[in-house]
């Protein structure tokens, strides 16, 4: 019986197996719950914004600063539409306001019983500087119904001369404008002698001529004479080591553009709530703080106002088209000031190329947004960069930091030099790889390493030296305290005295 019996439990010892405490399945569940608690976290957005980072990070340098330089283009573009629209505006008011004052004057007045006949002719100064002469000639026809059909009855002549000005080629024609360049640039007449006109000279003129011919053609208001005759020059120098130069002798206009939050953390509120001021330049970087652009205030402000008036009943479908259009553009500033920063005009010496040059593969001479530059007026020489793009009808432009330093009076709105006395030396493919915040001492540095492949500056003259006017000042040193020494107080000792 008692065999039996411990042959039975070993048998059922056998069939169930003890097995334990279930560690492995416990932990799984726990790593299961973790992962998924993981997704109602933070992390999965932080990672999605490094791949977002490292993705945008390889985009190519060219991809982004032909971004940069559309989005350009696309607010000038827009801003002048507006002052176009404006100007059109007024000019409706001004016609209206003149016709009633016409129709009033001719209510008052008696009618004359005689209508002069005869020519009458008007020699007058347009605001833009062309001389201007009109004939208008009343001849006697014959009834109406018949005037009204024949086409030789009311007709009206416009004729526009330009002379289109050939390049200066030569050391004197040059020295008409700065008589001591050769004195700068001894290697200067050499380089001249195997010089050519740049192709970009021909192609300014031609964009002058087909913008006068279409704004002529339409009677719209004409290019100042200042702004065609803007430009004395554009040479393709080299120099016997093969380095290439870019000459061009021009004025010198006023650009005001640019932020970096980086450096500039604040801004006028009349800049910021500005919708003419472009909040980039060509030149640009990827930004090194998380201080926000400053310019950001104000394009969020306009996209608010731009939602209120599309949600107002009186707004048109047309103006909402035009809403929608303008927070899809204002968006694509934010995001691209979120991520980059920009020279500033005000603070950082650089010139501006005509973004059709900026934007050419096929001429090895035309310049590159960051290429090194040199600037030379009266007897100053400053040393500086490409910094931005500008209209393809007009040449000679730098920031306004630039121009401050030429002239004390330059404003956005009064260039520092209206003649054409400004050399301006680009070497093209000097720029760096890596584009960064300026530095100007380096910059200094380059261009007159640049020089020195030309044959360098003449005696005793030196590059202009930028101060960085945004410089955070370092914390001054608090001079260490000597410890003031406490003279020991010793107590005085009488002398005893002698007994008597």
């Amino acid at each position: 019986m008692a065999y039996s019996l411990a042959m039975r439990r070993e048998k059922v010892s056998r069939t169930k197996p003890n097995r334990g405490f279930p560690w492995f399945g416990v932990s799984s569940l726990i790593l299961v719950c973790g992962l998924i608690g993981i997704l109602f976290t933070e992390i999965p957005a932080k990672v999605n914004r490094n791949l977002r980072a490292l993705i945008q990070s390889r985009r190519p340098a060219e991809e982004v600063d032909r971004k940069t330089m559309e989005l350009q283009i696309e607010q000038r573009l827009r801003a002048a539409m507006e002052l176009e629209l404006e100007r059109e505006l007024a000019e409706l008011r001004q016609q209206n306001a003149e016709q009633q004052a016409a129709q009033q004057a001719e209510r008052e007045a008696e009618l004359s019983p005689e209508i002069p006949l005869g020519q009458v002719s008007d020699v007058r100064k347009l605001r833009s500087g062309i001389p201007f002469k009109t004939d208008v000639i009343f001849e006697q026809g014959g009834i109406a119904s018949e005037e009204r059909v024949n086409d030789e009855s009311y007709v009206a002549q416009y004729t526009l001369k330009l002379k289109i000005p050939a390049a200066a080629t030569t050391v004197s024609d040059l020295e008409k404008s700065n008589p001591k360049l050769s004195l700068f640039l001894p290697s200067l007449p050499g380089l001249l002698a195997k010089a050519e006109v740049s192709k970009w000279y021909g192609k300014l003129y031609t964009n002058k001529s087909e913008r006068l011919r279409r704004d002529a053609n339409a009677l719209n208001e004409l290019l100042t004479k200042h702004n065609v005759y803007d430009c004395e020059t554009i040479l393709n120098l080299k120099a016997d080591n093969g380095r290439k130069v870019f000459l061009m002798q021009a004025e010198m206009d006023v650009v005001s553009d640019g932020s970096d939050g980086d450096r500039l953390a604040e801004m006028p509120e009349a800049i910021v709530n500005s919708t003419n001021y472009q909040p980039f330049t060509s030149y640009g970087w990827p930004k090194k703080t998380p201080t926000p652009n400053p310019m950001l205030v104000g394009l969020e402000r306009r996209i608010a106002a731009a939602k209120t008036e599309l949600a107002a009943p009186a707004t048109t479908a047309s103006r909402k088209t035009w809403l929608n259009d303008r927070i899809a553009m204002l968006k694509r500033y934010i995001a691209d000031l979120k991520s980059r920063s920009y020279l500033i005009a005000e603070y950082d010496p650089f010139i501006v190329m005509s973004v059709n040059v900026l934007t050419d593969n096929t001429d090895p001479y035309a310049p590159k947004v960051g290429d090194y530059a040199v600037v030379i007026h009266g007897e100053k020489l400053y040393p500086c960069i490409v910094g931005d793009g500008g209209p393809t009808f007009k040449v000679g432009e730098a920031s306004l930091r630039m121009a401050r330093e030429i002239n004390p009076n330059a404003s956005p709105y009064s260039r520092p030099v209206s003649d054409l006395k400004i050399t301006y030396l680009i070497f093209p493919g000097s720029r760096d790889e890596k584009k960064g915040p300026p530095d100007y001492k380096a910059w200094k540095e380059k261009c007159e390493n640049l020089l020195d492949e030309i044959g360098g500056l003449g005696e005793n003259l030196a590059l202009h030296e930028w101060k960085d006017l945004l410089a955070k000042p370092e914390p001054a040193e608090v001079p260490a305290v000597t410890p003031a020494v406490e003279t020991p107080v010793v107590p005085k000792v009488e002398a005893s005295k002698p007994e008597n």
